[in-house]
């Protein structure tokens, strides 16, 4: 009797707990938008409805094949692979991390006990800031999420962006700490799990995921629960994407942001910073800009920018490091966004 009646006490919280927490999901937006537009502005509701529509089925092949690679790298331990390029020369640290920081799949809260991990066993902080730079910007999913919404080629200059804005901010470092920058930088970082699964310097990858019965659990596990995230945003990303295009003026982007200037290109890279949402929101929100009239040079600057700025990435360096090589993070960051914006434009 008594647990029945606690169970009756603290089932209306419970409810109330998760209405809440649905409201605050991107899936409320997806609903919600369009029938807020079907009741003050019916005549754009099918448009809008149909343009998210039409641009998420597009992409449904890439989403699908990135839901399989994360869940099979995720199963297979692919993330002790990355720890091997911590090994070595200074050089080759370097090249490796910026190479391969976008490889291993780690969840938001593996990226700074990997990192303390790596600067505990001696790995220098110029192979760290290669890492840092280079990992929010290439990663599974993102890459074939952009390639469906803007294209192969955009998809490989973000590619070539986040190797070279990794090089570029991991040989910068090593400059800066060789001129003696930096002799104290660490903070103090209290070890913990997190409940994501094992560390990533412990075991050998498998990749035959299939012949065990946890890895397969593991599989199926990350196919779902990614499947339904990457559903959820994507759709989110081009609701919005159906407003802009809808009742965002051509004119308007094309002023600020358009043209083959270096003014729309620093620009993009500055707004970007700050109103960037994340890796699986802002391709589709860049195709709307870029149909509006966004230069694809401020598109790559808005897109390197905001992907190192974005909450997880900025969080991961500054739970470890000191202030001074915080704001070198930002810095290198902001000038590799806008270097990449200039090259990118010269070269489509």
């Amino acid at each position: 009797m008594g647990a029945t009646m606690t169970d009756t006490v603290q089932t209306p919280p419970l409810r109330t707990s998760r209405w809440k927490q649905w409201l605050l999901t991107p899936w409320s937006f997806v609903i919600g938008i369009p029938l807020l537009i079907l009741v003050f502005d019916p005549t754009n509701a099918a448009p809008i409805v149909e343009t998210a529509v039409t641009a998420f089925a597009g992409t449904l092949p890439y989403i699908i094949f990135a839901i399989l690679l994360i869940a099979w790298l995720k199963a297979a331990g692919a993330e002790s692979v990355i720890a091997e390029a911590f090994k070595g020369r200074e050089n080759r640290m370097i090249v490796l991390a910026a190479l391969f920081g976008g490889l291993a799949p780690f969840c938001s809260c593996e990226v700074i006990p990997f990192i303390a991990g790596l600067l505990a066993l001696g790995a220098p902080l110029s192979a760290v800031m290669a890492f840092w730079l280079s990992s929010p910007l290439l990663d599974p999913p993102t890459l074939f999420i952009t390639a469906g919404a803007l294209g192969w080629p955009f998809a490989i200059g973000k590619a070539v962006t986040a190797v070279s804005l990794g090089l570029f901010g991991g040989f910068a470092m090593k400059a800066m700490l060789k001129a003696g920058f930096f002799t104290d930088s660490l903070k103090t970082y209290a070890s913990g799990r997190c409940g994501c699964g094992p560390s990533p310097f412990e075991g050998k990858p498998v990749w035959a995921v299939w012949s065990a019965a946890d890895r397969r659990a593991t599989f199926s596990g990350e196919m779902i629960s990614n499947g339904l995230f990457l559903a959820k945003w994507l759709a989110f990303a081009y609701v919005l994407q159906g407003l802009m295009v809808t009742y965002v003026p051509a004119n308007l982007i094309a002023s600020v942001v358009g043209g083959t200037g270096v003014v729309p290109v620093i620009t993009a890279a500055l707004v970007g910073m700050p109103a960037y949402l994340n890796g699986y929101v802002a391709p589709p929100l860049l195709a709307g800009l870029i149909d509006q009239g966004m230069s694809q040079g401020a598109a790559m600057a808005f897109l390197t920018a905001g992907a190192v700025s974005s909450v997880p990435a900025m969080t991961a360096v500054f739970s470890l490091v000191k202030s001074g090589v915080f704001a070198s993070y930002v810095a290198l960051s902001l000038v590799g966004a806008i270097l990449a914006g200039l090259v990118f434009q010269i070269a489509v």
